[in-house]
């Protein structure tokens, strides 16, 4: 077998080899292709994953309201209501029918849909680990916040929260990591991501072996990027004695 590297210098219209492999006065080879596709995937993932953290934060502590029971239905609703329709369906969903039921959104453009539509299927996730975190914390912490006076959004922001996404930043770094990989569905609304770069760049090129290597490539270099980044938070943010040390952060 034979590999053709120099495929990533050719130019996307001439097809001709580029000196440098980078493209220059409007020309554009296909690693000027691949690395602007990359780029799209890690603005659609970080912005997603941004979402996913508010919203998913949010929703998983109202699941945890006690003596507000139609609050904890309501977050129980929406984290069934993601986890149980596929993503691509999600993605189509935000690009053709929500648009279509509210006509303000038909201009806005594809990226942002599919940055909402990735962002809230990932937050139903994330309150679940979110909601488990809190229940895992001793009743003792709840009841020391409120014999000391604090209403129910201090005793969650000072002393629940910050305790429970220490304990919940492992779970946290694999959702981190499956939304790079999940950004791929972005492909079918048309998102030029690293997919759609390679899907189209092998049918021009017929180098699929290169192609999808390098695109793999991208993809493991942008989950252990986030893998590495999420573990030394987990290192600066442990309390000793609470939780051991994982996998991921020695």
């Amino acid at each position: 077998m034979n590999w053709e590297w120099q495929v990533f210098c050719q130019d996307t219209i001439s097809q001709e080899v580029t000196p440098g492999c980078f493209g220059k006065g409007g020309d554009v080879t296909y690693l000027d292709w691949m690395l602007s596709a990359w780029g799209w995937t890690i603005s659609v993932s970080l912005l997603s994953l941004a979402i996913a953290l508010v919203v998913g934060s949010a929703i998983g502590t109202l699941r945890t309201l006690e003596g507000r029971p139609w609050v904890v239905r309501l977050g129980n609703a929406w984290v069934e209501f993601f986890r149980n329709i596929p993503l691509l369906v999600h993605i189509f969903l935000w690009y053709h029918v929500i648009p279509a039921l509210f006509p303000a959104m038909k201009s806005m453009p594809g990226f942002v849909l599919v940055v909402f539509a990735l962002g809230f299927f990932t937050s139903a996730r994330i309150a679940e680990q979110v909601r488990s975190g809190i229940q895992a914390l001793p009743r003792g912490q709840r009841y020391a916040g409120m014999a000391m006076g604090f209403t129910t959004f201090q005793y969650y922001r000072y002393v629940l929260l910050p305790m429970a996404f220490r304990i919940i930043i492992p779970p946290l770094t694999s959702e981190s990591m499956n939304v790079f990989k999940n950004s791929s569905v972005a492909f079918a609304v048309s998102i030029a991501e690293l997919t759609m770069f390679a899907m189209q760049a092998q049918e021009e090129t017929a180098r699929g072996i290169e192609i999808y290597l390098a695109v793999t490539a991208l993809y493991a270099i942008s989950a252990l990027v986030i893998n590495r980044v999420m573990a030394f938070i987990e290192k600066r943010v442990r309390v000793p004695g609470l939780i051991t040390a994982s996998g991921g952060g020695h």
